[in-house]
C-alpha cells in the first residue's frame, strides 16, 4: 500500500508518495505515469514522512537546506537502487556526469544504463538527479523538464546564495 499527498512548490505541484518504510516518490505534476508505478495509493495528508518532506523541501527552496534527512524506500532493481544511492551522495551545488556515476557504482561501461536508471529516479530533488549532466557539461533529460533542472541547479549555485543574501539585506542608504 502506498500513500500520497500533493504539495505546492516553486517548481509546481509535486506528489509525495510513501510506503510504510519511507518516502518512495516525489512526482511531477505532468509526470509520465509509466515512469514510476506505486499502486494502489490512498491520500494521507498527515503522514509524518510527508510533513517532514514538505518542511524540508520548503527549506531547500528557501535556500536554507542543503541535504535531506528523510527515510527513503527506493523501489526498483538492484542496479537502479545503486544509481539512486549514488545520486543521494552528490554534494549540494555539484554535478556529476553519467560516466562518473557509472564508475562510482562499479559499472564503468554501463553509462547508458545509468542514464536510464537516472531517468526512472522516483525521488526527484531528494535523490538529486538534476545534478547529473552530460559529459559535455550540457543539461540532459529530466522528468520535471530542462527549465526546472536549470532552476534547481541555479538555486544550488554559489552565486544564487550570494544573490539571495544580498537581496534580503535591508537598504541602509
Amino acid at each position: 500500500m502506498y500513500y500520497f499527498k500533493p504539495i505546492v512548490t516553486p517548481v509546481g505541484e509535486l506528489k509525495l508518495v510513501a510506503s510504510d518504510r519511507g518516502l518512495v516518490g516525489i512526482l511531477w505534476e505532468n509526470d509520465d505515469p509509466r515512469r514510476t508505478r506505486f499502486l494502489p495509493q490512498t491520500r494521507h495528508d498527515d503522514l509524518p514522512v510527508f510533513l517532514a518532506a514538505e518542511q524540508q523541501l520548503a527549506e531547500y527552496f528557501a535556500g536554507k537546506r542543503r541535504c535531506f534527512e528523510l527515510p527513503l524506500d527506493f523501489v526498483g532493481t538492484d542496479f537502479q537502487k545503486k544509481v539512486w544511492q549514488a545520486l543521494v551522495v552528490i554534494p549540494f551545488g555539484e554535478t556529476r556526469s553519467y560516466s562518473q556515476i557509472a564508475r562510482e557504482i562499479g559499472h564503468p561501461l554501463a553509462v547508458r544504463a545509468v542514464g536510464a536508471a537516472n531517468g526512472r529516479n522516483p525521488l526527484s530533488i531528494i535523490a538529486p538527479c538534476h545534478r547529473v549532466i552530460g559529459a559535455n557539461g550540457k543539461l540532459t533529460g529530466f522528468a520535471g523538464g530542462l527549465e526546472i533542472k536549470a532552476f534547481l541547479l541555479a538555486l544550488e549555485a554559489p552565486q544564487a546564495h550570494l544573490a539571495l543574501a544580498t537581496t534580503t539585506q535591508p537598504d541602509v542608504s
